[in-house]
């Protein structure tokens, strides 16, 4: 989750850092880069996931957009996001519209800092 932002259903963005590093509980706050993201819709509101690679990570470091990755890991990633809260005996809530890259990944996270600034920072 980045701190500071809000997107579409209300609760803080979702980003996913891909790293081969591991990464302990004291490292709430990672340097990263944003890749790209899937455009995902849960229950009918927008429930973006936003993908980012960690910096100086010695496999996913150089990445810089979506394409930089392999396509098995992009279809690895859509079929967490859509299964991960999937509930036995009900129909799946959620699905990927598109998955796009840096440029436009980069503008949901200003959006959803935006939209953090607007519901909770006072003037």
């Amino acid at each position: 989750l980045a701190p500071g932002t809000t997107r579409g259903d209300g609760d803080p963005l979702d980003i996913c850092v891909l790293s081969e590093r591991a990464i302990t509980r004291n490292e709430i706050i990672v340097r990263c880069r944003v890749i790209g993201g899937l455009q995902m819709v849960d229950g009918g509101e927008a429930d973006d996931k936003i993908i980012a690679v960690l910096e100086n990570d010695y496999v996913w470091g150089k990445g810089r957009n979506i394409t930089d990755l392999p396509p098995v890991l992009v279809e690895r990633l859509q079929h967490y996001f859509l299964t991960y809260k999937l509930v036995p005996g009900q129909r799946p809530r959620a699905r990927i519209a598109r998955i796009y890259g840096r440029v436009h990944a980069s503008k949901v996270v200003r959006a959803a800092m935006a939209d953090y600034q607007d519901t909770f920072v006072l003037p």
